[in-house]
């Protein structure tokens, strides 16, 4: 696959959610099903190992048989894929960016270093060597809002004059405000927002998002991406109830019960019925209950029928 430039990378692309065995092992089988069934939706690209996918807690071996997997069958549909070398360490991120290279991703996803917060040195250190290693493949910079070190519009100045090859990023997004400041960035790289977001973040300058809602369902994810080019004011009715059910039933997992936000993704996916791919996470990590799924599920054919099969 030819690497994306930044104007290239748009849309709904779907992330890889692991179906976890009770050993501990992942399905391949299954996550071969998965990716067949993203193929099949109409997402505009697939992506491995965001925080859905669970990076922090596979082995090499592991990583390099998802990434595998995933190439071959992106390949041969002739649909975008990257491959996230994200890892806390920033020797294992090289070490995996060495390895997806030999897949010829549309692009490579990373996360800043993780234990301190980086200084604006240290950052470009960092995104230098992990540049070198990538080339000719483009970085695309996932900066959720537990990281460390949180970039604002400021940061991406600086490093696109430095001639990083930085084609995209993963933000938090924000309000109108935010979207002024990052006016002359959305030129220059893809910004993606959060997939709950998408329908307003599209209408002030985003690209696109990395998306949970495909992790709830994909094919209605890119049906709703569909309504934001063709009827953006019916999009964003859509986005005010998709909220309004994220808030009421999903959100409350993590902010009243601890789970963590991979938790909420593939309990979402739980919901959706698009597979079976259970709530179970990667030790030490907790799934939320898939006895919570039915209750949700009864919620969800209510409150937002389009989602739910």
């Amino acid at each position: 696959m030819d690497p994306l430039k930044s104007n290239e990378i748009f849309g709904t692309w779907a992330t890889l959610l692991l179906p976890i065995l009770p050993d501990q092992s992942i399905d391949y089988n299954l996550l071969e099903e998965e990716i067949d069934h993203l193929i099949q939706s109409g997402v505009n690209g697939i992506y491995t190992n965001g925080t859905a996918g669970e990076f922090y807690s596979q082995t090499a071996t592991e990583f390099n048989a998802i990434s595998t997997l995933l190439a071959e069958k992106c390949e041969q549909a002739k649909l975008p894929f990257q491959i996230g070398c994200s890892h806390m360490d920033a020797l294992i991120c090289l070490d995996r960016i060495r390895m997806a290279k030999g897949h010829d991703p549309s692009a490579i996803q990373i996360i800043l270093p993780d234990w301190f917060p980086p200084s604006q040195k240290e950052l470009l250190l960092f995104l230098e060597r992990m540049a070198l290693a990538a080339s000719p493949i483009g970085l695309v910079l996932y900066n959720p809002p537990h990281a460390k070190k949180q970039l604002v519009p400021e940061d991406y100045r600086v490093l696109l004059s430095e001639g990083l090859p930085v084609v995209g990023c993963k933000v938090l997004g924000g309000e109108e405000e935010w979207y002024t400041e990052m006016a002359d960035l959305m030129l220059k790289i893809s910004i993606f927002v959060p997939g709950h977001r998408l329908a307003s973040g599209l209408s002030m300058g985003a690209h696109g998002s990395y998306s949970n809602m495909a992790c709830l369902n994909p094919d209605m994810a890119q049906k709703w991406y569909h309504m934001m080019v063709n009827d953006m004011e019916k999009a964003l009715d859509l986005e005010i109830r998709i909220n309004e059910f994220l808030g009421k039933y999903i959100l409350p997992y993590s902010t009243e019960k601890g789970y963590s936000s991979a938790a909420l993704d593939k309990f979402l996916a739980a919901i959706g019925g698009w597979l079976d791919i259970g709530t179970a996470l990667k030790w030490p990590y907790l799934g939320i209950p898939f006895s919570e799924v039915k209750k949700v599920r009864e919620r969800g054919k209510r409150d937002l029928p389009e989602f739910i099969l």
